[in-house]
């Protein structure tokens, strides 16, 4: 799909303090070198380094999407014991130039997680 206005402005910064995501109430992951990227009309979106996550909740889906702005995502459901959040984690792994700074990150669904943000000076 072809869009005749112009592109939206996608900005990323590092989010200060140690930023912890929460599945069902258990960690599944936990960063103090968290990105969020901040694009035209949408809410804010955590992006944490995969060093950064617990794998064993994770499971690589199928499901892709694509994005003019940022690339082709692929996607993996969350999985904690009597709870699984299908396609809750998206990942860009080749992004374009203009976002590569989200390289080997990961982001959350907010509805499917909880993040809890903890003071960089705790």
């Amino acid at each position: 799909m072809k869009s005749s206005g112009p592109s939206p402005v996608i900005t990323i910064a590092e989010q200060p303090g140690c930023l912890l995501v929460k599945f069902h109430g258990i960690q599944v992951a936990a960063s103090a070198r968290a990105l969020v990227l901040l694009e035209a009309n949408y809410p804010p979106v955590y992006y944490i380094p995969r060093e950064d996550i617990d794998e064993k909740y994770y499971a690589r889906t199928d499901h892709t999407s694509y994005c003019p702005y940022k690339g082709d995502a692929s996607y993996y459901s969350l999985q904690v014991p009597g709870h699984e959040g299908a396609n809750a984690v998206w990942s860009y792994e080749n992004p374009k130039i203009s976002v590569d700074q989200i390289r080997e990150y990961v982001a959350f669904y907010p509805d499917q997680v909880k993040f809890e943000l903890l003071d960089s000076e705790v």
